[in-house]
């Protein structure tokens, strides 16, 4: 039977003792939304709200309270974090936001990383009420968490069993059943970063090390994450090819942006697209992200090497390796010259 750990067998609240943990480099990702008009969402893209500069301000702000959990919240543990990244995005009528939290230690910065979502929230709360004084903040949540004994913690999707969140948590990815899993066999394979920010050591990238966790649990063996900052990202392609995987999955550099050219370096190398699996991913991720669809992602073969592109966020990765895992079975053995692999 599960028990709460902040709670004694006497059921009085208790600082979990940490003190015989190891130390590990622990990453949490959480979310949330603020609910509102369209008219604000409008104002804050174009920064023009009463109150200047609200993302900016947002972010400051989701910062500071993850750096001041442990005052807010009695039982946390006081944490020295090594970074904390807080991001925002839109659709007609949220802004959402992404927070990321790391730190080495004994204990995990799941709550770190929550507190951050959660003060951003309210502190855009603040700036837009004069607009409108109905808006929300919903669903703030843990997507994932990495480190200590548990390794990697995923959100369950929507409308997953409990059975299969205990399987999850009780067989960590380090653990599955190899027979069912493990379908990589040994193929080498690479994970490449697109990221000016994590290149230069100014942000901590989720991604990357996602995507290595996810196919060495499938058997490969996984060179990466490769880190280059965008404008150098045909170097990152050139040195994932440089040992002729079976497959590169790069992340970021997908978007609309000056510096976003992932897309253009990839087409270069490749011989024949993949259209089918990069409009795939692109239509999972519109599904619940109607800005997903400005993703430019592309998909194809470089001689007998697979490419995916993917978008640079938790939640694009997420729906890159829902609709790869199933497919990539069959397409590495055609590849490999196994016809339809019945």
């Amino acid at each position: 039977m599960s028990e709460l750990s902040h709670v004694d067998r006497e059921g009085r609240a208790r600082m979990v003792d940490v003190s015989a943990k190891a130390d590990t480099t622990r990453v949490a990702v959480a979310a949330g939304e603020l609910r509102t008009t369209p008219e604000v969402v409008r104002l804050v893209r174009a920064d023009d709200m009463p109150k200047a500069d609200v993302l900016s301000t947002a972010r400051i702000a989701g910062i500071n309270g993850a750096k001041k959990t442990s005052e807010l919240i009695p039982l946390c543990h006081q944490l020295a974090l090594s970074s904390v990244d807080v991001r925002f995005d839109f659709t007609d009528t949220t802004i959402t936001i992404e927070a990321s939290a790391k730190t080495k230690g004994p204990t995990g910065v799941e709550m770190e990383a929550l507190t951050a979502v959660a003060v951003a929230g309210l502190t855009l709360h603040d700036m837009v009420k004069a607009v409108d004084p109905a808006a929300t903040l919903n669903d703030v949540r843990l997507l994932t968490k990495d480190g200590g004994k548990h390794g990697h913690w995923e959100r369950p999707t929507v409308g997953a069993d409990a059975a299969a969140h205990r399987h999850h948590e009780q067989n960590p990815p380090d653990a599955r059943d190899a027979g069912v899993d493990a379908f990589g066999a040994g193929r080498p394979a690479a994970v490449l970063v697109a990221s000016t920010g994590a290149a230069a050591g100014t942000r901590t990238d989720t991604t990357g090390p996602r995507l290595v966790e996810w196919l060495a649990g499938l058997g490969f063996s996984v060179r990466g994450p490769l880190v280059y900052a965008d404008t150098d990202i045909a170097y990152g392609l050139s040195d994932a090819l440089s040992e002729e995987p079976a497959l590169v999955i790069s992340t970021g550099g997908t978007g609309a942006s000056p510096t976003d050219a992932t897309p253009e370096a990839t087409l270069k190398v490749l011989d024949r697209e993949l259209p089918g699996v990069a409009e795939a991913i692109r239509q999972r991720g519109t599904a619940k992200f109607p800005l997903a669809s400005l993703s430019r992602g592309v998909a194809g073969l470089a001689g007998r090497t697979v490419i995916v592109n993917l978008p640079g966020s938790p939640g694009g990765v997420k729906d890159g390796i829902a609709v790869l895992e199933p497919l990539l079975e069959h397409l590495l053995a055609q590849v490999a010259g196994g016809g339809s692999h019945e």
